[in-house]
């Protein structure tokens, strides 16, 4: 049997010491975790909670997160890769057996197929013999993120917005101890986002949320949905502008909730949140370091005792190289429980009220973000700002990646001490996980499986009610509930919502016009104009993303810089299989092809993609690759055909565009 640390709410003290006795409860330890297989990521979780692990936080892979059953074409490569595989009701037995739901906090990090994998979860709760009012956790279910930083969406904005809000009205009905959104700030962030950005845009996620939310539950119960609204933050580098934004989080929510919904009892204004700390400045080169910013940035959602995370999980020190051991991960939960038990953090009420330092810096964050609110607001709120904020993440990242290529912002190991002794920690062939090759085979096998066991009279008469009440406005969740327990698909109810909505491609940030960032570029502007002279019509780079990879933030800066470099770039976005970049590379006349691929999924996707690329008659344009790619796979990928690979280490964008033109230099291939 598992148990777990309930959760608490910060309280304010007056004085200093606290006694014994009012020491405070830790956080919740999580790690973010599930690959391969449901019964593989069950053998995790029991281990991780018999080492100290109070809540757990699952990873969904890519085709449960985007609504695909793990057979569809798109899903090739991706299952299993960047989380568990949950196809049906079997496959979410199996990720639980032997864990009390009634007893767990769980944290499940699904957007656009919350409502199905929340069904889900209450169908195998009801199966236990749990209290299904009693559970405790999260669904994510912040899809407006998705459109601009994360990519796994299903459908357009306004039906989206209608199933978080149909998930949390639900909730409050049938599920009240359970947190029904968590808005999603944490890949904003990873997407570039500025402190002000990541406060505004998230609140004015929040905001769309409950404006449409106020429908859907009665007037006397809404203040408690307030309060039941979570975020989910990062935590950078810059541990004392963090600790300083989580301070403005705090005062900005209880501002809203207050003025605009008129919110009176404190406690649902509470801003409650869980945080993953930075994966975005994990380094390749020198990962050992990756220890110590882990570390620092915990502190910024931990020192702070008016402003301390609910809950927290840690990346593992290695995942810019691959997927972490379960050593891995344990080394990153006695790091939380080190900070919880050894020191004396808890003991002590806030240690920076009254800083007139920490006091400037909040409320210079408050103003940035209440400047982005109003321009948000003006537009009409977050769903129809999107391509705004999209727009806005893309230029902030651009303005990070500048700063390391300048070498304004230090990045140790990166560009400067960047001599140094090899890790031992990196040495040997067990020095990441790599996923199980036969796990794809075996989750088809058990879906086609699962398929000719069930009752299909039930599953087709399920996917009817699904659709009607898709299509008529009524709450999403009693049919998807009915559907889970009879068998229906994770693919079969995305191609339901896919039916009853139709299908979206969101905003990609990139504009066509160069921006006004030229310093550093004429060099290769002058060899992109002098090989576009030579080829007789200006150099045409393709930019691709196969499969469900919805990263796509290097993709953007990649395609970003060529353009701003004089090539003619064409770049649609994400989720492409192979057959439709080889028709864009022949319809475009590409001269060179890249591709980012950050799931795992580089070697089965690029193979197809070349053999393709060869029977169209493409196989002279020359296809750079990017992603999170072992040496050995890099080996791999040349021996198929690929001209270059890049990996996180390789943060010059404009040696990346200098390959470019090399490549495509009709002189240079001659001379080869």
């Amino acid at each position: 049997m598992y148990t777990h640390t309930q959760e608490s709410y910060p309280t304010r003290f007056t004085g200093g010491l606290m006694t014994e006795t009012k020491k405070d409860r830790p956080w919740l330890f999580r790690t973010y975790a599930g690959h391969s297989t449901a019964k593989a990521s069950n053998a995790l979780y029991k281990g991780n909670l018999a080492k100290g692990q109070t809540g757990l936080s699952v990873a969904f892979d890519l085709p449960t997160q985007t609504g695909y059953d793990s057979d569809h074409e798109l899903s090739r490569g991706e299952v299993g890769k960047v989380g568990v595989p949950v196809a049906h009701l079997g496959d979410m037995r199996t990720l639980f057996s032997e864990i009390p739901l009634d007893q767990m906090n769980t944290s499940m990090t699904i957007n656009a197929t919350a409502p199905w994998l929340l069904s889900l979860y209450i169908a195998v709760a009801e199966e236990q013999g749990a209290d299904v009012s009693a559970l405790q956790g999260t669904v994510q279910n912040d899809i407006i993120k998705e459109y601009l930083s994360r990519g796994t969406y299903i459908c357009p904005p306004q039906p989206s917005l209608r199933m978080i809000t149909d998930v949390a009205a639900y909730t409050r009905e049938h599920l009240p101890k359970w947190n029904p959104m968590n808005v999603c700030s944490y890949h904003l962030q990873e997407a570039g986002a500025t402190p002000e950005q990541e406060l505004a845009f998230a609140l004015a996620t929040a905001t769309a949320v409950l404006d449409d939310l106020q429908n859907k539950v009665p007037a006397e119960h809404f203040p408690a949905m307030v309060g039941r609204i979570s975020f989910f933050v990062n935590a950078g580098i810059r541990f004392v502008t963090e600790m300083c934004k989580m301070r403005a989080f705090v005062d900005l929510w209880d501002e809203i909730t207050r003025e605009r919904y008129g919110v009176e009892d404190p406690k649902f204004r509470r801003f409650r949140y869980g945080v993953q700390v930075n994966s975005l400045g994990l380094t390749e080169q020198q990962p050992e370091n990756n220890v110590y910013r882990i570390l620092i940035e915990m502190l910024a959602v931990t020192l702070s005792k008016n402003a301390r995370a609910r809950a927290v999980q840690l990346p593992a020190w290695n995942e810019a190289l691959g997927l972490p051991r379960p050593w891995d991960q344990q080394w990153s939960l006695r790091m939380q429980q080190i900070m919880a038990f050894e020191t004396d953090l808890l003991e002590y009420d806030d240690l920076f009220d009254g800083n007139p330092a920490v006091g400037r810096k909040v409320e210079a964050l408050k103003d940035g973000a209440r400047a982005e609110l109003a321009t948000i607001d003006a537009m009409g709120g977050a769903n129809e700002a999107i391509e705004y904020m999209k727009s806005r993440l893309v230029e902030a990242n651009a303005n990070r990646i500048t700063g390391i290529e300048d070498g304004d912002t230090t990045v140790v190991g990166v560009n400067k001490f960047q001599q140094h002794e090899e890790s031992p920690l990196t040495a040997g062939d067990e020095a990441i996980m790599v996923a199980d090759k036969d796990a794809e085979a075996d989750q088809i096998n058990r879906l086609n499986q699962w398929k000719a066991d069930r009752d299909d009279a039930k599953v087709q008469d399920a996917l009817k009610a699904l659709r009607e009440a898709a299509q008529s406005g009524v709450n999403i969740m009693p049919a998807s509930i009915q559907a889970a327990k009879v068998g229906v698909t994770t693919g079969e109810w995305g191609d339901m919502i896919r039916t009853a909505f139709g299908q979206y491609r969101g905003p990609t940030g990139v504009s066509r016009n160069p921006s006004n960032r030229t310093e550093g570029l004429d060099e290769i502007r002058q060899r992109v104009d002098a090989v576009s002279d030579k080829l007789g019509r200006r150099l045409k780079f393709l930019v691709g993303k196969p499969g469900l990879d919805g990263h796509s933030n290097g993709a953007e800066q990649i395609a970003a810089r060529a353009r701003d470099c004089g090539m003619d770039i064409t770049y649609e976005g994400i989720r492409l299989t192979p057959d439709e970049i080889v028709a864009a590379a022949q319809k475009d006349e590409a001269h060179v092809v890249g591709l980012s691929i950050l799931s795992g999924s580089h070697i089965p996707l690029i193979r197809d993609l070349m053999a393709k690329m060869n029977v169209a008659g493409l196989g002279h344009i020359p296809v750079v690759v990017g992603g999170i790619i072992p040496e050995e796979d890099a080996n791999r990928l040349r021996a198929m055909g690929v001209s270059k690979v890049y990996t996180p280490k390789d943060f010059e964008l404009n040696v990346i565009m200098n390959d470019l033109v090399t490549l495509v230099d009709p002189q240079g291939i001659a001379a080869e």
